[in-house]
């Protein structure tokens, strides 16, 4: 299937394109997905069908054996260890977009996700800004000073990830400031997303105040005062499994709809097949929301690991304490509960956890999944089926292909 076939069906659905960075677009977003889980090959894929694609930057280098290779038989007490980490993660980082430009040609949006959590944070906004992306996308916290970090990069979209619109309305103060604003916002909703969640505590993700119904007319209203509307889109992730969901967001003033699970079972996905099959199979009823490792809800499947680390939490996280240094070496989070010793949050590495999924490793692994069935049920399909489906009114969430 070509583009112009899913503009066309897209039009038909009496769907809006979305009108981001110069081009005309499918208003559907991929979602950055780490460890590895959205790379060059999904994020290069969804461009390529003139959407827009997002490589997650967060430890990349696992994609890659000689980077990997560089950090094997040093010792975690060789204090190059932690550098030699960082350099590898920055060089893989490099190489996934040039590799995900590969595919997409000049077609679609290129962005990469990087989390405001992670210590890398500033390292990973310069290498995303060094190799042209189209677009920067940070969530996990509040990327006030991205501004400043892409300042000698003014045509570059700045894209924040936020929940309500208390958030949007103190990061744009902070933004307008540094004279600039956001180049598009992600609205998402912690009720319904995947990974880490846009919410204070486990005990808020369903809050009233996130509902979209909330959310988007109010945001919509606060561009309008600042005289900006129809210059920022903004952008609902969350929850979406068809195409009546974007045709009521693009009602409520969504300009466009962001996936995450419903593109990691697709065959162009980067994570193991394993990994596509436990977020396929799994239902409602197999997930869990818990504190994450950086101190924020989080959602996921009840995998037999999470199952046991959830029996011992309270356990772990009444013994935490400081360590001298981080099990990986390389300090992956800015603050980490584990390494920190900090008794709410959570106390396992991450970082081991997300790197056994990408490995399909389902009794180790940490599976991220959002809520809701998906498009094709339990079927693995691809990319470009997967559009076509979201473009498609009329079709149950669950039908095979």
């Amino acid at each position: 299937m070509t583009t112009s076939s899913l503009l066309e069906r897209m039009a038909a659905a009496g769907l809006r394109p979305l009108q981001f960075a110069g081009r005309q677009l499918l208003p559907v977003v991929q979602g950055g997905m780490g460890v590895g889980i959205s790379a060059h090959r999904l994020a290069g894929s969804v461009a390529a069908q003139g959407a827009w694609g997002t490589i997650a930057s967060v430890d990349l280098r696992r994609h890659h054996p000689d980077l990997m290779a560089r950090s094997e038989g040093m010792r975690d007490s060789d204090e190059r260890k932690k550098t030699v980490i960082e350099q590898a993660n920055q060089e893989a980082l490099a190489r996934e977009i040039r590799q995900a430009r590969g595919i997409a040609g000049d077609r679609g949006v290129l962005a990469v996700n990087v989390m405001r959590a992670v210590s890398d944070y500033a390292a990973s906004v310069r290498t995303a800004l060094q190799e042209g992306v189209d677009a920067l996308v940070v969530g996990a916290g509040l990327p006030l000073d991205l501004p400043e970090l892409a300042q000698d990069h003014p045509d570059t979209a700045l894209v924040p990830i936020l929940s309500d619109a208390r958030g949007v309305a103190l990061l744009w103060r902070k933004w307008e400031r540094r004279q600039r604003i956001p180049s598009a916002i992600v609205i998402e909703h912690p009720g319904h997303a995947a990974g880490h969640l846009g919410a204070a505590r486990v005990a808020d993700v369903g809050d009233a105040r996130f509902d979209f119904e909330t959310v988007l007319p109010a945001v919509r209203q606060h561009l309008r005062d600042a005289g900006v509307e129809g210059r920022v889109p903004l952008i609902a992730a969350g929850g979406v499994r068809r195409c009546e969901d974007i045709q009521r967001l693009q009602a409520l003033g969504a300009d466009a709809a962001q996936l995450g699970t419903a593109f990691v079972v697709t065959e162009e996905c980067d994570a193991h097949p394993n990994f596509k099959q436990v977020l396929a199979e799994a239902r409602d009823e197999d997930l869990v929301e818990f504190t994450s490792v950086a101190g924020l809800p989080a959602r996921a499947v009840m995998t037999p690991w999470l199952k046991k680390y959830l029996k011992a939490e309270e356990r772990l996280q009444a013994v935490a304490q400081l360590k001298q240094r981080c099990t990986m070496a390389f300090d992956c989070l800015s603050q980490c509960g584990l390494r920190d010793g900090l008794k709410g949050w959570g106390q396992f590495c991450i970082d081991q956890r997300l790197a056994s999924a990408l490995r399909g490793e389902m009794n180790k692994g940490l599976f991220f999944r959002g809520r809701g069935g998906l498009p094709f049920g339990s079927q693995i399909t691809s990319v470009r089926q997967l559009l076509e489906r979201l473009m498609t009114p009329g079709v149950p969430v669950g039908t095979p292909a």
